[in-house]
């Protein structure tokens, strides 16, 4: 996906850091004769995943939807969850698009998973203390999401950054806000409320004139996901994903509406449709 430029606002993909992880993990409870329809494995039985970022310019400011798993894992950890580069790869990408961390006005979190938000921190150095990257941008986040992170479910709490919540505390920039319009986005932007991966998570929905764009985080990571019944083993309750995915993609369709897709290794966008057969799509 190129950048799109409307009168107010243009929409750039901002690759960070990729991973490889378990097939089987990312489809549920699909069979791999399956899911590898669509995403081929490695050795380990691994599949590629982007961890990707959305940026918003507009007239008299920047937005960036997640920052993606960043570098902030030790080298162990970071082997563990299949983080591919060393460095810090969103910050290359900014750099590439002429942008530092300090020219990010606005970080909006669709919640606080570390391959969400863990490029929000610096990148590992040996007996150093992670430090948030982006010095003056106000962080977004769900009240809900930001409290899970401070007290996770057993399930899934290796999923989050034990010190990621206090350095936002500590900033005095973190904004906790609640699905619909908010203050600080403006009315141009709609946070969605879904609970089906993880309680509390906010998609962020912005308005252009070609129809909605959906940055749809977890609930649908890639475009295998758009398929209704696909979920993740991740996901804490597979079924409500289910139903989100269907509400929303029914409206996209009607909507003339788009996918920005966080983890898809190849796409970064597409348009809902639904094809011969009545099932969804993107293209």
């Amino acid at each position: 996906m190129r950048s799109i430029t409307m009168i107010s606002k243009k929409l750039t993909p901002m690759l960070g850091n990729s991973q490889c992880l378990d097939g089987g993990a990312m489809f549920g409870n699909a069979p791999k004769a399956l899911w590898e329809r669509w995403h081929k494995t490695d050795d380990h039985n691994r599949i590629p995943l982007a961890c990707r970022a959305l940026l918003v310019e507009e007239k008299d400011r920047r937005l960036l939807f997640e920052t993606g798993i960043g570098a902030f894992f030790e080298p162990k950890l970071r082997e563990r969850y299949g983080v591919v580069e060393e460095e810090h790869v969103l910050l290359a990408s900014l750099a590439k698009h002429g942008l530092s961390p300090s020219d990010i006005d606005v970080v909006v979190l669709s919640h606080l998973h570390f391959d969400h938000a863990g490029g929000l921190l610096s990148r590992y150095q040996p007996g150093v203390a992670p430090h948030l990257v982006f010095d003056r941008a106000t962080f977004v986040v769900g009240e809900d999401a930001f409290a899970r992170s401070q007290n996770p479910h057993p399930r899934d709490r290796a999923s989050f950054i034990p010190e990621l919540a206090n350095l936002l505390m500590e900033s005095r920039r973190l904004h906790l806000t609640h699905e619909g319009v908010d203050a600080v986005l403006g009315e141009d932007y709609t946070l969605l409320r879904s609970d089906g991966h993880t309680p509390g998570m906010l998609m962020s929905e912005i308005a252009t004139p070609e129809g909605p764009v959906v940055f749809a985080a977890d609930l649908i990571p890639g475009r295998a996901w758009v398929h209704v019944p696909i979920t993740m083993g991740y996901d804490r309750f597979a079924e409500k994903v289910i139903d989100e995915k269907r509400e929303l993609l029914e409206r996209l369709v009607n909507q003339n509406g788009r996918l920005f897709f966080t983890h898809d290794p190849e796409v970064a966008m597409g348009r809902v449709v639904r094809d011969a057969k009545g099932n969804f799509a993107c293209v």
